[in-house]
C-alpha cells in the first residue's frame, strides 16, 4: 500500500537514512542534500517523430511552470532537462536509464505514452525517481506495482466507457466497427469501447503504427455498412486512415481519442475529410483552465495551449512545490508527492495508492473538429 510506504519513508527520513545510501536505490543515484541548489527536474515524452505534437504540447506546459518558478526563486532556480523518447517504446529503456543515472534529477513529468512508460517506468522505479504522467491514460500503468508511478488525469478505464456512451447515447450509432493500432494504448483503449458497444459492433479490426495504406480497412468499413467507427490510436495513423474512409465514400462518424485530439489530425488528413470527428480526452477545455495559465500561455508562446499542455504544467508545479519545500532528495521528493494534496488549473489532486486522483476529479470531454478546429462539443455524461 502507498500509505504504508509513505509511512516507512517518513520513518526513515526521520533517522536521516533516506539520501544516504539507507534505502533500496544504488547510492550512485542519490543526491545527498546539502542545502545547495542545481536540483532537476525532467520531462520525458515524444519531441521528435509522427506524433511529435503529443509531447511537445506537454513539454510547453511543464516549461512554462520551470520557467514561472524559476523567476520567483531566482537565487535557487530548478532546472529543467529534456528526453526526446520519439514515442518508441523500444528507446524508452535508453532513455530511462539517462533520466536515473544523472543524479540531480528528483522527478520526471511523463513518460507521455503508454507503451512507452510500460517500458521506462521499472527503470525509473528502481532508482526511485517520481514520475507523473499527464497523459500516458492506459489502465494498466497503475496495476504495476511501482512505487514512483502517479497520473494527472483520468485512464482509459473513465475514457474508452466515456466514448462508447458518446457513441451510443449522442451519435445514436448502431453498427460501430471498432479499430485499434495494436499499441499499449490504442488496443487497450479500444477493448474498453468494446466492451461497452458490444452489442453494436459489427466488426473489430486492428492495424498497425506506422502503417499508411488503409484499403482493406475501408473497404470492410464499406461493406459492413457502419455508420461509426472508432479508432484507438494516435493521429499519425488516424489522418490518413480517415482521409481513405472519406476518399473511399464512407461517411460513417469518426471518433477517436486523446491520442488523436490534434490539429495533426486535420493536417494529415485535410480539412473536408477531418470536419465532424469526434475527439474524446480527459482533459479540460481552455476555457475551463483556472487561474492565468491560459493569459501567461498566450503570452508566452503567442499561441493557444495543445492538449495536455496544462495538465503537464499541473504536474509539473506539483514537483516544484515539493522542492521548494526542501525536499532534495529522490525518497524525499517521492513521499511528498504521494501525500500531495491541492488544487491546480485543471483540477483537484491527491493520489490513491497506485498513483491514480480520485474520479470525482475526472471529466472527460468530447471535442469536434469544426471549419478545421478542434473545440469543446460537451462533457460526457456518467450512466445514471
Amino acid at each position: 500500500m502507498r500509505a504504508a510506504r509513505r509511512t516507512a519513508v517518513a520513518a526513515l527520513l526521520a533517522m536521516g537514512l533516506l539520501g544516504s545510501g539507507g534505502c533500496t536505490q544504488p547510492p550512485s543515484r542519490l543526491v545527498e542534500d546539502a542545502g545547495g541548489c542545481g536540483y532537476k527536474i525532467a520531462f520525458f515524452g515524444a519531441l521528435s517523430g509522427g506524433n511529435a505534437n503529443l509531447g511537445r504540447h506537454p513539454y510547453d506546459g511543464v516549461r512554462m511552470a520551470v520557467d514561472q518558478y524559476n523567476a520567483a526563486n531566482a537565487a535557487c532556480p530548478v532546472e529543467l532537462s529534456e528526453f526526446d523518447s520519439q514515442g518508441d517504446e523500444k528507446l524508452a529503456p535508453e532513455v530511462a536509464q539517462r533520466v536515473v543515472d544523472d543524479p540531480r534529477i528528483l522527478g520526471v513529468v511523463g513518460p507521455q505514452f503508454s507503451g512507452e512508460s510500460e517500458a521506462a517506468v521499472p527503470i525509473l522505479d528502481q532508482y526511485g525517481v517520481t514520475a507523473i504522467t499527464a497523459s500516458a491514460t492506459r489502465p494498466a500503468l497503475a496495476e504495476q506495482g511501482w512505487k514512483v508511478f502517479h497520473r494527472a488525469v483520468g485512464s482509459d478505464a473513465e475514457q474508452g466507457p466515456a466514448a462508447g456512451r458518446y457513441i451510443k447515447r449522442v451519435l445514436n450509432s448502431r453498427r460501430v466497427i471498432v479499430i485499434d493500432d495494436s499499441s499499449a494504448y490504442g488496443k487497450g483503449l479500444a477493448d474498453e469501447v468494446r466492451r461497452v458497444l458490444a452489442g453494436v459492433i459489427v466488426k473489430s479490426l486492428s492495424v498497425r503504427v506506422k502503417q499508411t495504406d488503409f484499403s482493406h480497412e475501408v473497404a470492410d468499413v464499406a461493406a459492413n455498412q457502419a455508420d461509426a467507427v472508432f479508432y484507438g490510436g494516435y493521429y499519425a495513423e488516424a489522418a490518413p486512415l480517415l482521409r481513405q474512409l472519406r476518399q473511399g465514400g464512407v461517411r460513417a462518424a469518426f471518433v477517436a481519442a486523446d491520442g488523436v485530439k490534434d490539429p495533426g489530425l486535420v493536417e494529415g488528413a485535410g480539412v473536408a475529410a477531418a470536419e465532424g470527428a469526434i475527439l474524446t480526452c480527459p482533459c479540460v477545455p481552455p476555457d475551463r483552465i483556472k487561474g492565468s495559465f491560459l493569459t501567461d500561455f498566450r503570452a508566452k508562446f503567442h499561441r493557444e495551449p495543445g492538449t495536455y499542455a496544462a495538465e503537464a504544467y499541473d504536474a509539473a508545479n506539483i514537483l516544484l512545490a515539493g522542492i521548494n519545500a526542501g525536499n532534495h532528495t529522490r525518497p524525499s521528493l517521492l513521499a511528498y508527492v504521494d501525500s500531495y494534496v491541492g488544487t491546480g488549473v485543471t483540477k483537484s489532486f491527491k493520489f490513491d495508492n497506485r498513483g491514480e486522483i480520485s474520479s470525482a476529479s475526472v471529466a472527460i470531454w468530447a471535442y469536434r473538429v469544426v471549419d478545421g478546429r478542434i473545440v469543446p462539443d460537451q462533457m460526457v455524461q456518467e450512466d445514471p
